[in-house]
């Protein structure tokens, strides 16, 4: 048991120093030849899914969090457990795949933030990012967002190093700015630079408008080496990229948040729609069969388990 800030709260974590998970997303980071594509998941089916395509980085979305455990918009309704225990079980699907989690403000003052740290990384997450909207936040994507003064978001930054020195940890910090939209591109440039001077490994400005920013936000941080996340929400103004031409500007991380959300507000709106009105499904998702399902959801490793329990037990 470790205990932190004074013993204001305790967290139990074991072998802080170098999880397998971040200290695989530091060797994607540190290859010059390798763009991260993080896709949006939200849930343990979406999760496997996403494990299932082979994608070596997933990202847990806020907004896909909010929306599938709460039922509700992404206004900062999803409180800090909420955002751990989603985070923690999509990680440990398949803990040998980095998880970048959506850590929202903190959720609170900078002891709030402390524990936020100390539970992301006790949850396994291998990265997180961390934003200067205030409390009652919105999604990035959204208008009429309201940003906190820039030293309240530095102590934010500083409190979520602090706690990662602390217990010793390797955990991947993205400083996210959502500053463009209200404040202007060069306050959000200042703020990022600032947050990387005070310990954030990964710049990130959120809603970015133009290409000429992305490449902005890019040559901003190149000398440095400081890595720089985009995301790329279907159906924004953000500028559309595909990876390779994200990658050939000098992005090095690519989140997808809408790219498991939307299809299936697709698809299940489609065979919501033919049950009630066609009384029937029969033509629709024919093709998939309930064991294909259960066999993305682990079915096969679990019977395999069950059965090697039972030859044991019988020997």
């Amino acid at each position: 048991m470790i205990f932190t800030i004074s013993g204001l709260y305790q967290t139990s974590i074991v072998n802080l120093t170098m999880s397998p998970s971040t200290q695989k997303l530091r060797q994607f980071l540190a290859d010059p030849d390798k763009i991260i594509v993080g896709p949006g998941v939200y849930d343990g089916l979406t999760a496997r899914m996403a494990l299932a395509a082979k994608f070596d980085t997933l990202y847990m979305t806020g907004a896909g969090t909010s929306m599938s455990r709460l039922g509700m918009a992404d206004l900062g309704l999803a409180t800090q457990s909420e955002m751990k225990e989603n985070a923690e079980m999509i990680a440990n699907l398949d803990p040998s795949v980095p998880v970048i989690a959506d850590a929202d403000t903190g959720y609170g003052a900078s002891v709030n933030v402390g524990r936020t740290v100390a539970r992301y990384i006790s949850a396994g997450v291998a990265g997180f990012h961390l934003e200067d909207q205030v409390v009652n936040k919105r999604c990035g994507h959204l208008a009429g967002k309201q940003i906190v003064s820039r030293d309240e978001y530095y102590s934010r930054i500083r409190a979520a190093v602090n706690m990662r020195r602390q217990l010793g940890s390797d955990i991947v910090i993205i400083a996210r700015t959502d500053a463009l939209q209200s404040l202007g591109f060069d306050e959000a440039l200042v703020r990022l630079k600032e947050a990387v001077a005070i310990g954030a490994d990964v710049a990130f400005m959120e809603a970015i408008q133009t290409r000429e920013q992305a490449i902005q936000v890019c040559n901003a941080f190149k000398e440095a080496g400081t890595p720089v996340m985009y995301g790329m929400v279907q159906g924004s103004k953000s500028p559309h990229f595909t990876v390779q031409e994200a990658k050939d500007i000098g992005i090095k991380i690519m989140i997808y948040a809408g790219v498991c959300l939307i299809p299936a507000y697709i698809g299940v709106s489609r065979a919501l729609k033919k049950l009630k009105e066609d009384g029937d499904t029969e033509s629709y998702g024919s093709e998939i069969t309930p064991h294909e399902l259960f066999n993305v959801c682990g079915m096969k490793e679990l019977m395999e388990f069950d059965r090697q329990a039972a030859i044991s037990h019988a020997s």
